[in-house]
């Protein structure tokens, strides 16, 4: 566990490399194509694979987008101080 947030801490520092805007457009970017798999996964029945491989992608595009949000708000967060 203590890898695990070390790892998110340095990923967060490495996010300051880029622009609010940036990360805003990113996450625009993925929350877009969020939708479009979860608007798949609503309607056509998929073969077993194929349906296993949307699901990880919504599984990681959800992970993407919340570490997004935590990188905002740290963003956020630095830039007040």
């Amino acid at each position: 566990m203590c890898k695990r947030l070390s790892h998110s801490c340095q990923m967060m520092k490495s996010m300051y490399k880029y622009t609010k805007d940036e990360l805003t457009e990113a996450s625009t970017a993925l929350t877009s194509t969020l939708h479009k798999c979860e608007k798949i996964d609503e309607g056509k029945k998929l073969d077993k694979s194929q349906q296993t491989l949307l699901d990880r992608r919504i599984k990681a595009l959800r992970l993407a987008l919340d570490l997004f949000e935590r990188a905002m708000d740290e963003y956020k967060v630095s830039n007040d101080e």
